[in-house]
């Protein structure tokens, strides 16, 4: 089959399109025939030889796909049925016309939306909802702060929080794209220098956020702890902004508050599952009736995923860069 491959990590022109084997599904998967994935802030990582990917999962780039079941290994128990669209996670190997997944880490495509809307769901979408609620309990009498308000997974928290009527705050070191959540109801604070507690307890009169949607990490932590609300909640999904930094305890325990941290690549296929059969009863039937949407910078196909990449380390882009699988060569 065709898949992006790189030879050495490095810049976005070390992807080329290349051939490799066919995957062969095992016990509790499935082979999906691709047709479109997405680009994620971990897949830059990996191509640069930053990020390995989990024991066992593919050397190939790409951590969400949607496509159709093209078989199912005799064993593999099941409720899907071969020509079944579906939407999955997987800890590698997306950039490719097959994929070999676990059956219970797929979703049906939600009503009415096509491919490539679904292609930029599973990964922004879910790691909001594992942050936001299933780990920061987020309810409508909470304030939220996300931090990276534009990117793919800013624009899923923002939604999330307008459906549960969560006051959200977000922030962006970019004037430009700060304000790419203020339809989704979202104040937006532009942060060029990455001080924010201070407007954040301005815009809630003192009361700051009960729950903090991190991506950036180390250089944030200090702001995070002085923006945080009483009992307040900080959950760390990204660090963008450096892995290492000075922690005072105090500050802290002051507000009683609490250091949580999630990613989904590494968790077990039943972890996985569990996220995501919540936020598919929670979900999919706001993403029928649109109140929940997809935000899609741009479409490229598989073959410009070199551009693809340039254009996320670019930081110019609001929400998802989906890369279609053309099939017909």
């Amino acid at each position: 089959m065709r898949a992006i491959t790189f030879e050495e990590p490095g810049d976005p022109t070390v992807l080329r399109m290349g051939t490799v084997p066919d995957p062969v599904p095992g016990p509790g998967e499935v082979l999906l025939r691709v047709e479109a994935t997405a680009v994620n802030r971990a897949d830059l990582l990996q191509r640069r030889g930053l990020y390995p990917p989990p024991p066992g999962a593919s050397h190939i780039l790409g951590l969400e796909a949607v496509g159709k079941v093209a078989a199912i290994p005799a064993g593999t128990r099941t409720h899907l049925k071969v020509g079944d669209r579906v939407m999955c996670l997987v800890g590698g190997g997306a950039y490719a016309e097959w994929l070999a997944v676990p059956a219970a880490n797929t979703m049906p495509v939600p009503e009415g939306l096509s491919v490539t809307r679904a292609a930029a769901i599973p990964e922004v979408f879910l790691t909001a909802y594992q942050g936001l609620v299933r780990l920061g309990g987020l309810t409508r009498s909470d304030v939220a702060l996300v931090h990276s308000i534009a990117s793919g997974v800013g624009t899923a928290a923002a939604q999330i929080c307008r459906a549960i009527g969560a006051t959200c705050i977000g922030t962006s070191r970019s004037a430009g794209r700060a304000h790419a959540a203020d339809r989704f109801g979202t104040h937006a604070l532009h942060v060029p220098d990455g001080a924010f507690a201070h407007a954040v307890r301005e815009e809630t009169n003192g009361h700051g956020a009960d729950v903090i949607l991190d991506l950036v990490g180390a250089k944030y932590l200090e702001e995070n702890i002085q923006a945080l609300a009483r009992h307040g909640r900080i959950v760390l999904t990204g660090f963008v902004g450096g892995r290492r930094a000075e922690l005072d305890m105090g500050s802290l325990l002051a507000v009683q508050g609490t250091i949580l941290a999630s990613s989904l690549r590494g968790r077990t296929t039943d972890e996985k599952a569990a996220i995501m059969r919540d936020f598919e009863a929670w979900a999919h039937p706001l993403f029928a009736s649109g109140a929940l949407e997809p935000v899609i910078h741009c479409v490229l196909p598989l073959s410009d995923a070199g551009s693809a990449h340039a254009l996320l380390e670019s930081d110019e882009v609001i929400g998802k860069v989906v890369l279609t699988v053309d099939q017909t060569v």
